[in-house]
């Protein structure tokens, strides 16, 4: 009988406090945006790493990290493992982190029992999943099955004022042994492995979630335009006040929407009013909108509602409004079979597990555009992410992670009896 690869879950854990103390905040979370230093840093690490154990190290020229650990046959597709290294400013350390090191872990395992497998595995870390410094998010991923246009990107400017384009290039001159290749290529199967984000596995007491939809996004970026004017000398009936209109027509769409439909999101995270001045209506406020669920055409129906509702407001208080959507993604639906051998793979090593769709976008979705794909997600404390207070457990990280190995074992073949 060949011996089962078995997950290091000590080691793992080093490596994501190691991968921590890259762009560490003095609250406990992780300040590494993309292709900053502190994200060449920690490609840098993932490829010392790889070396170090004979795996192959490759960049493509959105910057795409990918460590190969060569299978028998290499013209045949491999399986690809892995997540993102990026951060948002004030992210938590696990993130993204915690899916390309798992990757990386199920690699080491199978390097220590020395399996021979006949098709190759590859772990990828993409480039720019969070779209914090640079936007779109997703951006690696997004050029891997051509939906991203990398000439228009390395002009734009980041939120620090750097342009994409320098930045990128100096990330893909600080791995000068990684070997290029042209962006996008063949893969078998693809499984990423994420926090949920959200609270549902904690809640229900369950280890691992099997992604099989993700939500579709939309963003709307609304302009109420109004009449400056003096705070105290101009009467309700001469004011044109754009953020009279602005807080009614939110507040509208908060009552209608969400408590409609348990699966329906909005949020308006970003507002700027102009002339911004305590004493001054203001003569512009514009605030972003960003909406989700995994139906289409109730997307498309949020959306109208969206609209409706702030022409209506800007009727009422007599000011104009423009309505730019910024943002489209499209709902996504993963792999059947791929979501099957995570629940396989779940049985196998007794582990509970449940269905989950996702809120947030991911690489993964991008990806099951072009193969097989679908998410393991891990719970997170309190469900929360995006903050420095970000924790998941270490026998959930293990867990994981052996899911993933027992997965990606599937997925090329292999056959063990887990242990």
């Amino acid at each position: 009988m060949k011996s089962h690869p078995q997950i290091n879950a000590q080691r793992l854990l080093q490596r994501i406090a190691d991968f921590a103390a890259i762009g560490a905040t003095s609250a406990g979370g992780v300040n590494r945006q993309a292709l900053s230093a502190e994200d060449r840093a920690a490609r840098r690490l993932l490829a010392e790493l790889a070396v170090a154990r004979g795996f192959g190290v490759h960049q493509d020229a959105i910057a795409n990290l990918f460590i190969r650990r060569e299978g028998r046959n290499p013209l045949l597709p491999p399986v690809l493992i892995g997540s993102h290294l990026d951060s948002q400013p004030t992210g938590g350390r696990f993130d993204g982190a915690l899916g390309t090191l798992s990757a990386f872990e199920v690699l080491e395992s199978l390097e220590d029992a020395g399996v021979r497998t006949e098709r190759s595995v590859e772990v990828v870390s993409w480039t720019n999943e969070e779209g914090s410094r640079f936007s779109p998010g997703c951006m690696g991923s997004m050029a891997f099955v051509g939906a991203g246009d990398i000439d228009r990107w390395q002009h734009m400017h980041g939120i620090d004022g750097t342009e994409l384009g320098d930045e990128l290039a100096a990330t893909l001159q600080a791995l000068p042994e990684a070997e290029m290749r042209p962006i996008g290529r063949s893969v078998s199967a693809f499984v990423e492995v994420h926090i949920e984000q959200g609270p549902v596995l904690e809640r229900a007491g369950v280890p691992i979630g099997i992604v099989t939809d993700v939500q579709g996004t939309r963003w709307l970026e609304i302009s109420f335009i109004g009449e400056a004017a003096h705070a105290g000398t101009t009467p309700l009936e001469f004011r044109r006040d754009p953020m009279a209109a602005t807080a009614a027509a939110i507040a509208h769409l908060q009552l209608d929407v969400m408590p409609a439909d348990p699966m329906a999101r909005l949020t308006v995270g970003r507002m700027i009013v102009e002339p911004s001045s305590v004493n001054v209506i203001p003569s512009r406020v514009t605030f972003t909108v960003d909406i989700r669920h995994p139906q289409e055409d109730v997307l498309s129906s949020i959306e109208a509602q969206v609209r409706a509702e702030c022409r209506a407001s800007a009727e009422r208080h007599m000011v104009d409004v423009r309505i730019e959507k910024r943002f489209d993604l499209a709902p996504g639906k993963f792999d059947v079979a791929i979501v099957d051998a995570i629940g396989k793979a779940c049985e196998r090593l007794c582990v509970s597990s449940m269905k989950l769709v996702s809120g947030a976008f991911h690489d993964a979705l991008f990806i099951s555009r072009v193969a097989p794909t679908a998410m393991i997600f891990v719970p997170c404390r309190d469900g929360i992410s995006h903050n420095e207070a970000e924790f998941v457990a270490a026998e959930n990280i293990e867990t994981g992670a052996k899911v993933l190995l027992e997965t990606t074992l599937s997925l090329i073949g292999e056959q063990y009896l887990p242990r």
